[in-house]
């Protein structure tokens, strides 16, 4: 009852044959484990854990000050708790190439389904902001195959490049980019900051392997419906910050209501209420379990 009863390992093959089924997969990203139940409940394919959102959460920008041990840790807490698989952002791999290989076992041991790494260099930006810096093409390829190659514990993790060269080179050297690693090992690939549907429709039609459409707010990118990254043939799309932006307006609003109003009253309507939460949370399986566990007599204590 702690753990969903589908191992990771079950999860990383189901997961596999969804991307063959040629529908698109939607992982709404999670901030917390609660959310990822909240995402499985609402009938999603799968969850996504952002760098930036863990960044964030710890009170950070998203330029890559995380620890391969916080987003790890982060990462398993998140996907254990569900039964759908979970991809997680390892920003440029936490070092060299050898360390992307770590970071790759360290992710399999965690019940992780996949992750993706990206060509920029440190200090790292938001995929969305101007001003970012790239590594070479040959210093990607490398941490790729360094990557690919951490896959020993089960080849059925996936290893998602991601390319934030759109902004910088234009959209041609993206596209060569992302052949040049699907050759070195990743199978699929993350274009960052599109700027329209052609050239979401130009990235397809040059890459064979999966296609993942990042629609995160206030960004580059026009925020395709899923009907249209479907007939865009695009493979998976995620929705990385919603979550904790909806979140953190709500909790503004809440406080700012409590501070100016002496009492959450009104915005009682506004809350999950309890009721919901325990359900979530399966309150009284615990509780019936907890039962359970107590509830007995050991053969022949009586008799003493």
């Amino acid at each position: 009852m702690l753990f969903p009863t589908m191992t990771a390992t079950e999860k990383r093959r189901q997961f596999r044959e969804a991307l063959k089924s040629q529908k698109l997969l939607r992982f709404p990203g999670a901030f917390s484990p609660l959310v990822a139940m909240q995402i499985e409940k609402l009938g999603f394919e799968g969850i996504y854990i952002s760098g930036a959102v863990i960044a964030n959460d710890l009170g950070y920008p998203d330029i890559g000050l995380t620890t391969l041990s916080e987003v790890t840790g982060r990462g398993r807490q998140i996907s254990r708790v569900s039964t759908l698989p979970s991809i997680i952002d390892i920003d440029t791999g936490f070092g060299e190439p050898m360390s992307a290989t770590r970071t790759v076992q360290d992710l399999i041991e965690a019940g992780l389904a996949g992750c993706h790494l990206e060509d920029q260099e440190n200090p790292k930006r938001c995929g969305h902001l101007d001003g970012k810096g790239l590594v070479t093409r040959e210093q990607m390829i490398r941490k790729v195959r360094a990557a690919s190659d951490g896959k020993t514990l089960d080849r059925n993790f996936l290893i998602i490049a991601r390319t934030d060269s759109r902004a910088s080179e234009g959209l041609d050297k993206a596209i060569d980019r992302a052949k040049a690693y699907v050759d070195a090992g990743a199978e699929m690939i993350f274009p960052e900051a599109m700027q329209d549907e052609s050239e979401f429709e130009k990235m397809r039609k040059a890459i064979q392997v999966p296609l993942l459409a990042n629609m995160t707010e206030f960004g580059k990118s026009k925020l395709l419906t899923t009907k249209q990254l479907q007939n865009l043939g695009y493979n998976l799309v995620i929705y990385p910050v919603t979550s904790l932006r909806l979140a953190m307006k709500a909790v503004e609003l809440g406080l700012t209501s409590i501070r100016d109003h002496g009492t959450q009253e009104q915005i009682l309507p506004q809350m999950q209420h309890r009721k919901e939460l325990y359900e979530l949370v399966r309150y009284a399986d615990y509780n019936q379990f907890d039962q359970n566990l107590f509830n007995f007599k050991i053969p022949g204590e009586d008799k003493k």
